[in-house]
């Protein structure tokens, strides 16, 4: 395989686990390349942030897809405010809820049954209790158990 063979496999790979459009990678990739660091990391940072991976990172839905439904579906909120977008980024700090009427989901119980506490990520809260989480901070690229090759991604944009 060439080159550029290898690198848009790589590409396809992330944006086909992260449920990701050809727009939203692009546009994710100038954002991380502006900012100050690795712009690999910073990609994975981005993607780590989005609403639909961490209701899935929290254990809240058995899959990113079931996530992005749940999310659209608005059975989440975020501080309080009903949130229906699944890409939309979170911030240190932010506070995920399932909302009242969601609470007796048998999908979301039967997820959550499945998570272990020692499952949960550094960067992320769960109080399973209450159902909620919270976003703590941003995560570092090494908490991160992701099985692509950033920097290739990086390579295939930056041609």
């Amino acid at each position: 395989m060439t080159d550029y063979a290898v690198q848009l496999r790589e590409k396809q790979k992330v944006r086909k686990t992260y449920g990701v459009l050809e727009s939203q990678s692009r546009r994710y990739f100038e954002d991380a390349s502006r900012k100050t660091g690795i712009t690999g990391e910073n990609l994975v940072k981005i993607l780590e942030r989005r609403f639909d991976n961490t209701v899935y990172r929290l254990g809240l839905a058995p899959s990113r897809k079931a996530a992005r439904q749940l999310i659209t579906h608005r059975h989440f909120s975020i501080n309080g405010k009903v949130v229906n977008i699944p890409s939309y980024l979170l911030k240190s700090g932010d506070l995920i809820q399932v909302r009242e009427k969601s609470k007796k989901l048998e999908v979301i119980h039967d997820s959550m049954k499945r998570m272990k506490d020692a499952m949960i990520l550094p960067w992320l809260s769960l109080d399973k209790a209450n159902m909620k989480g919270i976003f703590v901070k941003e995560p570092e690229r090494s908490d991160v158990p992701f099985n692509a090759n950033e920097q290739l991604i990086v390579e295939l944009y930056s041609k």
